[in-house]
């Protein structure tokens, strides 16, 4: 998974600016924690047995943070949701088994790549949409649908792409998925709705909870595969950051295509280059090989740094269209879009 989830349209504004500070921290933490990992691999290979459990606190985490207008924006916005939410889908996993035959990745490699691609999409998505003025709501209800569909969704993508050489239990995976996924989120939305009194306490502490629960997945991946990040560390970043990179482009395209509005075209493409790497990478590990977790360990990195970086790049553009005169036309386009739900725009 790919990091925190985003403050909702009822979130205050402790709740805002934690969730922010959490992004901003987790990329460094991840990484510093990951780093130690290599080099003293010892502490972290016992959490090997407990990346499941690790899982599953992540995604009931983000289960609290859902609220029932979360899925009445589905009714309300059926059309680009689909569009998003199939454009992921689709595009993740045929760029993920294009980029590994460019780099011609070995099976255990190429099929993690393809885990990562197969995943619904990751919950830091939502606050990256928040920063890059996208469609907060558009966003959130994009990231509960592709996570609800995932148990049924991901089998049966792995099933078509992997590969005839590569063994994929299809039902042994649906079951895994709807124990990590499906149970958890479902808990959380449930507690969620008989605690919302204390929300205002708790919605803060849930980022960070998030980000602890990925060093649980990501740590011992990394301790345990320490030998093989050596020979095929380089190549690895390099395909997830391409296939990462192609998401966000091949989504706003689509977007753009099917004619949604410019903050639509943004949260598209945020919601399908954004994957659930900390899930990608627990998946790939416990039904294919310890090798095969890998990118999805590297791309719980690579992608909120490329997120971070496609928000500061959408919001210098659009306070360059701001004060240039001759932008004044498009800018006004853009501000007769239909008006976000969400929460309010940092500025």
């Amino acid at each position: 998974m790919a990091g925190p989830h985003t403050p909702q349209r009822t979130s205050t504004g402790q709740e805002d600016r934690s969730a922010a500070i959490a992004v901003a921290a987790f990329p460094a933490f991840i990484l510093a924690g990951s780093i130690l990992a290599f080099f003293t691999p010892g502490p972290f290979l016992p959490l090997t047995s407990y990346i499941t459990y690790f899982l599953m606190i992540i995604m009931f985490g983000m289960g609290l943070t859902l609220t029932i207008p979360d899925f009445k924006e589905v009714a309300r916005r059926p059309v680009p949701i689909a569009i998003g939410v199939v454009a992921q889908f689709v595009i993740m996993p045929l760029a993920a088994v294009g980029v590994a035959k460019l780099f011609g990745m070995n099976p255990a490699l190429a099929v993690g790549l393809l885990m990562l691609g197969s995943v619904p999409g990751g919950t830091s998505s939502n606050v990256i949409a928040y920063l890059a003025k996208g469609d907060v709501a558009l966003s959130v209800a994009m990231t509960s649908v592709s996570t609800l569909l995932a148990p049924v969704v991901t089998p049966i993508i792995m099933l078509l792409l992997a590969g005839a050489d590569v063994h994929v239990d299809g039902a042994g995976m649906a079951w895994s998925l709807a124990q990590t996924v499906l149970i958890p989120v479902i808990g959380g939305v449930v507690l969620r709705y008989f605690l919302d009194a204390w929300m205002e306490h708790i919605a803060p502490v849930l980022p960070w909870i998030s980000i602890a629960g990925i060093g649980g997945v990501v740590f011992p991946t990394v301790a345990k595969n320490r030998e093989a990040l050596v020979e095929v560390g380089l190549l690895v970043f390099a395909a997830v950051l391409i296939h990462n990179v192609l998401g966000y482009v091949l989504g706003y395209y689509t977007a753009k295509l099917t004619r949604l509005p410019e903050s639509y075209r943004r949260t598209v493409a945020i919601e399908v280059g954004t994957q659930s790497a900390g899930l990608a990478s627990g998946m790939a590990g416990k039904f294919f090989s310890p090798e095969a977790a890998l990118p999805g360990a590297v791309a719980a990195v690579l992608h909120n740094i490329t997120g971070a970086v496609y928000a500061w790049a959408v919001r210098r553009s659009t306070r360059n269209h701001e004060v240039n005169p001759q932008a004044g036309a498009q800018a006004s386009t853009i501000a007769s879009e239909p008006a976000q739900t969400g929460a309010t725009q940092p500025q």
